[in-house]
């Protein structure tokens, strides 16, 4: 836009849904979060009751993995209904963090679950208990089609949405914890063989612990402001300098917001007398087409004007 009294030119461009109308990409699949939630707060008693019964750390293992499933679910949804809810006035950018705030206690809880998995079965193959076999292994392959059914109705979102994402994984890693826990029955109803539960319970914890790390890593790359890990910096400010008329490009920074939502800022300065509009156009497009930055806030300024040195910071 024109530049005022004080020749000094602040344009911005803002390609996304208007306030009241865009809504993170995990509120696109919250009624797929309450019926995974419904089917897994359920069957977690289940499995939490038939464990305790049978003495199976396999299955206990399971459900405690399950129950991770449960509060992930319900925070996941908490966190969509906030940021649906947020107001604007005091939330400039919404509540959408509370998305990756969520994902990132689901990695915690299941780190915690998983080292108490490890010590348990640690303590049980020194001196193995007698499990039960046959109801673990009916309980089991229930928990295989429960999981396979929330895997399904998240299957979709996890593409889009952080948030969702950490869910699917963790009933993701509880649908092959189920696949452990019908092998480990299987060989007790069949061979009595009482190493197969802890042995069965530990390989769970493992598997659930490189997931988790992943899953951590990337919602703390999101909470510090980190650029997405596909973008460079650098080639970002070093393609808009190429850009026609423009002398410098200062103040750069790329970052996400929440999933599927990358922010980018950055001030540009061109040549006195040139025209703000068609560069700013042509910083807009260059963002949105090569890097998938559609939310842009652009600064431009002429060459001779003074005040707005970068940024230490």
């Amino acid at each position: 836009m024109a530049g005022d009294s004080h020749t000094h030119t602040h344009t911005h461009t803002h390609s996304h849904a208007p306030v009241g109308v865009a809504i993170s990409a995990g509120g696109k699949y919250k009624r797929r979060l309450a019926g995974a939630f419904g089917l897994t707060l359920a069957f977690f008693v289940v499995e939490l009751v038939t464990g305790l019964l049978s003495n199976s750390l396999a299955l206990l293992s399971d459900a405690g993995h399950m129950l991770t499933d449960v509060v992930g679910l319900g925070m996941a949804l908490a966190a969509v209904a906030a940021s649906q809810r947020a107001s604007k006035s005091q939330h400039s950018f919404g509540a959408y963090r509370l998305e990756i705030l969520a994902a990132l206690a689901n990695a915690v809880l299941l780190f915690g679950v998983a080292i108490y998995v490890l010590y348990e079965a640690a303590q049980r193959v020194m001196d193995p208990p007698d499990v039960v076999g046959l109801p673990v292994l009916v309980v089991a392959v229930l928990g295989l089609l429960v999981n396979l059914v929330a895997f399904q109705l998240l299957r979709h979102g996890a593409e889009e949405s952080l948030n969702v994402r950490g869910a699917y994984l963790e009933v993701l890693a509880d649908a092959l914890g189920s696949v452990g826990v019908i092998i480990a029955a299987a060989v007790l109803v069949t061979t009595g063989w009482p190493y197969i539960d802890p042995l069965m319970g530990a390989g769970i914890g493992l598997f659930i612990l490189p997931r988790t790390y992943r899953l951590a890593r990337e919602a703390l790359r999101v909470l510090v402001q980190a650029a997405p890990p596909e973008i460079e910096i650098d080639k970002v400010r070093a393609d808009l300098a190429a850009l026609p008329f423009v002398v410098d490009v200062h103040d750069v920074h790329v970052w996400t917001l929440t999933s599927a939502m990358e922010v980018s800022s950055a001030h540009l300065m061109i040549r006195a007398g040139a025209d703000a509009h068609a560069v700013l156009d042509a910083a807009r497009a260059l963002l949105q087409d090569r890097y998938g930055l559609t939310h842009a806030t652009l600064q431009v300024e002429p060459d001779d004007h003074t005040g707005c040195e970068e940024l230490s910071w």
